[in-house]
């Protein structure tokens, strides 16, 4: 099978990341697997697309958008898919840096024609140095990176997760864009899970569909002081149970919670096992790491049941609209 045109796309929100996205966009021209094009999708600040249309001028294969949609990322991913040109559409956090093969990794994956998405690994780049002792790795995603418990190599699964992913431009086509409402807002409460919505919403349509993790396909993702801290792990864990939540609504438990029943059940109590064994051994940050995994699980719980709650009174509401093709500018 031939190999798929690959397009990426970059949403920003913040000249206060001016730098990073800078590094994002170098790390995509410096592929081994070249892109089409880079799409920069602006959320809603004309200073900011200014500047980047200024820096991108004269730099070829790289075009600067505004979000068409509602502030937020899904509707700047949904714009980018409608703006894009290829085969296959990648994102890349636009505070986070690919390696040279990222995306030959995602083009082997679609060498079977059943594969609808391929994701990769994403590592956190800690803004101290190193990892604070206390945060378990079983809790990455917290940081937006991949977290303890996932298979090694490449695998199939329920979800990719949507910094670091790929997906087939037909999988818009049977499924639909993202879902608006449910994921970020720029510097508001950290919600997420709209990769998963999509991805539930698209084996349903497209049962056959395969979708992939590589562990090869790395990104190395910037986590900023604050995240550092007990206090964003405590907000970012209810956040997601209130996201979880909404995907319920959406898909049903059964398939929105279906990777989450095993996490809980055999991956976080291993984690408290070998926080509590480090513990015992004097290791640093043991009885810290047991505990914040018991605190994550009960705050995401009062995160989910909450979001349940206001779903069932209709007070959170995300819509889905199908991807209308076309060039922004």
């Amino acid at each position: 099978m031939r190999d798929p045109g690959i397009c990426v796309v970059i949403c920003v929100y913040t000249e206060d990341r001016w730098e990073d996205i800078l590094a994002a966009v170098s790390s995509v021209r410096a592929q081994s697997y070249p892109a089409l094009e880079t799409l920069l999708v602006v959320d809603h600040n004309p200073v900011l697309k200014d500047r980047l249309e200024r820096e991108y001028k004269e730099t070829g294969g790289v075009r600067v958008l505004a979000n068409a949609g509602p502030r937020g990322l899904s509707a700047g991913r949904n714009t980018g898919i409608a703006a894009s040109r290829a085969e296959v559409i990648a994102f890349l956090d636009d505070d986070a840096v690919a390696e040279r093969d990222w995306l030959r990794r995602f083009a082997e994956g679609y060498a079977d024609p059943r594969v609808m998405a391929v994701g990769g690994r994403t590592v956190p780049v800690w803004a101290s140095g190193r990892r604070p002792a206390w945060f378990p790795e079983e809790f990455d995603w917290v940081v937006g990176c991949t977290y303890r418990g996932l298979p090694p190599g490449r695998v199939r699964v329920r979800n990719v997760l949507g910094g670091n992913a790929s997906f087939r431009r037909t999988a818009f086509e049977a499924a639909g864009g993202f879902a608006t409402g449910i994921g970020r807002d720029g510097d508001r409460r950290p919600l997420g899970c709209e990769e998963t919505e999509l991805c539930i919403r698209l084996t349903r349509a497209r049962p056959d569909a395969v979708l992939l993790i590589d562990d090869r396909a790395v990104i190395h993702h910037r986590v900023p002081e604050p995240r550092e801290h007990f206090a964003y792990f405590r907000t970012r864990t209810y956040a997601e149970g209130l996201s979880k939540a909404l995907v319920a609504k959406s898909v049903g438990a059964d398939k929105g919670l279906e990777s989450e029943r095993r996490y809980t059940t055999r991956v976080l109590p291993a984690g408290v096992a070998r926080g509590l064994r480090d513990a015992l051994l004097a290791r640093p940050g043991g009885a810290g790491r047991a505990g914040a995994i018991v605190a994550g699980v009960l705050s995401a719980a009062g995160g989910y049941a909450i979001g349940s709650l206001r779903a069932r009174r209709g007070g959170t509401t995300f819509s889905v609209a199908p991807i209308e093709e076309g060039a922004h500018d």
